[in-house]
């Protein structure tokens, strides 16, 4: 089902408003890497909104994941303060990890790796001609 316009700018306020709030807070480079925020979805009755989070150099995010939860009665605190004019409830927040960077990473690697195993075979092919 699409998101509907309230539901995209609700989840825009909130990317952007909590995107500041871990910048403020130090959240975003945790344990030598950085984090950030990819991508916010609301539900359609507004009250969940689950973040998307990337990580980037961190060995272990679910332990930077866990960090994050035990401080997120804190980054609701501020993010409440700074949204109360334009939400009439606040949404839960929900933080969970976003892999596509881990994905596209992967993939990288094996079209190297085949364009690698094709320039090999295109060199074998050439020396025996």
């Amino acid at each position: 089902m699409e998101e509907s316009k309230r539901q995209k700018q609700v989840a825009g306020l909130l990317n952007e408003e909590l995107s500041d709030i871990f910048l403020r807070l130090g959240i975003n480079m945790i344990d030598g890497g950085m984090v950030s925020i990819s991508s916010v979805k609301v539900t359609p009755d507004l009250m969940e909104a689950r973040i998307y989070l990337s990580f980037f150099q961190i060995q272990n995010f679910k332990e930077v994941l866990k960090k994050i939860e035990a401080r997120s009665w804190e980054i609701k605190k501020m993010l409440t303060s700074r949204v109360r004019h334009q939400l009439r409830i606040m949404p839960f927040l929900s933080f969970f990890h976003d892999d596509t960077l881990d994905h596209v990473f992967k993939m990288e690697n094996l079209l190297n790796k085949v364009k690698q195993d094709d320039e090999s075979i295109r060199k074998e092919n050439e020396a025996n001609d």
